[in-house]
């Protein structure tokens, strides 16, 4: 069962988040902060990469078959993939609709 889960913020929210981080660690601080973040992430990525490549020795060395898991990944990005085309087209086709709506209007518009 694959679940996602989509996160939204506004742009309001992501300026005020922005505010926050100024006024607690300061303008000059904030690009040392993004590139210890940035190191930090890159760590945790080549350490989940190591973690993998064992695991695929390990299994390889056992004899244990772990073709089964490369079809099941490759299986799974293509059914990400086609979803995120769905969607995709989806919006579009809906901001499509309403762009046509707007362009329909004629006259003007009064407010009750």
């Amino acid at each position: 069962m694959v679940s996602t889960h989509f996160l939204f913020i506004s742009g309001a929210e992501i300026f005020f988040i922005m505010f926050i981080v100024v006024m607690v660690f300061g303008a000059d601080k904030i690009p040392g902060i993004a590139k210890g973040l940035g190191k930090g992430m890159r760590q945790l990525r080549d350490a989940t990469e190591d973690i993998k490549q064992e695991i695929k020795r390990s299994a390889d060395k056992q004899g244990i078959d772990t073709s089964v898991v490369e079809d099941i990944k490759k299986d799974i990005d293509g059914i990400k993939s086609s979803i995120d085309g769905g969607i995709s087209k989806d919006i579009k086709k809906g901001i499509g609709d309403v762009t046509k709506n707007i362009g329909d209007v004629t006259g003007t518009i009064k407010r009750k």
